[in-house]
């Protein structure tokens, strides 16, 4: 009999009608060994209940799921260990699992069923035990992140009422059915793309929820290490680091993911909080908060220049729960969900002599003589493991780069050393220069309303990545002569 035989065998037992079923049934002896065997399955399905309770309140530790699973069971025994045993070997001994993996196995494990019937195991009341935080292997203990044990805990944390955390969390399901109005906690709006005509939904929350969202950014999600490949919405970080280990490189691997943000689902977001060791439950909670299921009204304003192809393809991304492409949280969170990515990427680029950096979803891959000669098989390799991690390549934005060729990346020349562009800072300095001799007002052709910030930031920006450059410019906007306000 298999697996969901069982189950369905368990529960006919409970409803009474296993008469019938055995009739449906072969290979059973006699209607008191079918019997016998519904009754235990359905024991077992209890006992895995409470054992499972059990084991994911607490550390991912043999010693210690021995002992709540002997609470949870009237008897524990020589059989619990061993249980315990093949549990961690299936399910990992670094990182606590969900409740629902952690069932699934118990309600499929043979040595369970026949503990059950052999020891005559009846599950107890379960006395509560408060959740403990259990960070993956223990290593993340050094994190500093706030003990938040319980959804009562979170709501407090929050300066939320617990129906007010359940509505912003939308446990509900309600923001995909909800007509526009005050009632969403999402604005939505398409923007094109320059390459492909295609488009792009941005999901920029309302300022409540967005003032939750910074504050899981600033007090858990910053305080998780990042791979030191990632270069992008990081602190000390910039376009400058990104693409200043490829300088003077033989040849430069330019790779980009299509759809980052949305192809990143509510599962793996979840896995980041319960690595940083909280308990499931507010795993979820963390979880639904910095994700977002977007309605289906917004699908009848896809842009006319976007492609049907492309259309199907975001409608089965961002009708599930999904990292917002808006959101404060969003690029934290796409960081830690690409570090197994960043990891395996980085050993590649380093098995082959070269090096890797990643700025969101734009990946550099660089390197001498030796792996110009190969970097088409390369690329293959790095296509396997994006498409492994759960990404995909954006094929058309490839682009390999030879010391013959201009070397680019994210608005910036490489060759020899990082630098502007020559002809954005020619640009920039003429705009200068005539600001000096004409006046700011005949250059502001955009109207933009500070028209001095814009300026004076553009400025800051070649002075970070080439201060000589920098200097030069800096000189010439200390000349123009701005109207009093």
């Amino acid at each position: 009999m298999q697996i969901d035989d069982c189950h369905y065998a368990a529960r006919a037992v409970v409803r009474g009608s296993a008469h019938r079923l055995m009739h449906d049934q072969t290979g059973w002896r006699d209607r008191r060994h079918f019997l016998m065997f519904c009754t235990a399955m359905t024991i077992q399905e209890q006992v895995a209940r409470h054992l499972a309770a059990a084991f994911v309140c607490g550390r991912w530790q043999i010693e210690e799921l021995v002992e709540r699973g002997g609470d949870a069971c009237e008897k524990g025994g020589r059989w619990l260990r061993p249980l315990v045993q093949r549990l961690m070997q299936a399910l990992g001994y670094t990182r606590r699992p969900s409740r629902w993996r952690v069932l699934k196995f118990l309600r499929q494990d043979p040595g369970l069923r026949r503990a059950c019937v052999k020891h005559e195991l009846r599950p107890i009341g379960l006395q509560w035990r408060r959740p403990e935080m259990a960070p993956a292997d223990g290593r993340p203990t050094t994190w500093q992140l706030p003990p938040l044990v319980t959804i009562g805990e979170l709501a407090d944390w929050l300066d939320l009422r617990a129906a007010e955390l359940d509505w912003f969390a939308d446990a509900r399901h309600l923001e995909r059915h909800v007509p526009e109005g005050p009632l969403r906690h999402y604005r939505y709006y398409w923007l094109s793309k320059r390459l492909g005509g295609s488009a792009r939904l941005v999901e920029a929350p309302k300022w409540r929820l967005k003032t939750i969202q910074r504050r899981i950014l600033h007090e858990i999600l910053e305080h998780i290490p990042l791979h030191p490949a990632a270069h992008g919405f990081r602190a000390g970080r910039s376009i400058g680091s990104f693409v200043a280990p490829h300088a003077g490189q033989d040849v430069v691997l330019k790779v980009d993911l299509q759809d980052f943000f949305p192809t990143i689902s509510k599962p793996r977001v979840t896995a980041i909080f319960r690595t940083a060791g909280y308990p499931e439950e507010v795993c979820q909670m963390l979880a639904s908060l910095c994700t977002n299921w977007s309605p289906a009204d917004v699908w009848q304003q896809f842009p006319q220049y976007g492609d049907i192809r492309d259309r199907w393809r975001h409608e089965s991304l961002y009708h599930r729960p999904h990292l917002p492409q808006g959101a404060p949280t969003s690029p934290a969170v796409a960081n830690l969900c690409s570090y197994r990515l960043d990891c395996r990427l980085d050993g590649l680029a380093r098995s082959a002599g070269g090096h890797y950096t990643r700025y969101a979803d734009d990946l550099l891959f660089s390197g001498p003589e030796t792996l110009a000669q190969s970097v088409r098989r390369f690329y293959a390799t790095v296509c396997t493991i994006v498409i492994e991690e759960g990404f995909q390549v954006h094929g058309r934005k490839t682009r390999i780069m030879r010391q013959g060729v201009r070397q680019s990346a994210a608005g910036l020349v490489f060759n020899q050393h990082a630098n502007i562009a020559r002809g954005e800072y020619d640009r920039l300095k003429a705009i200068l220069y005539n600001c000096v001799r004409q006046g700011p007002a005949a250059q502001n052709r955009d109207g933009r309303a500070d028209f001095r910030a814009h300026l004076e930031g553009r400025v800051g920006f070649v002075e970070s990545i080439h201060p000589a450059r920098g200097r030069r410019l800096r000189l010439l906007f200390e000349r123009i002569a701005w109207p009093a306000d």
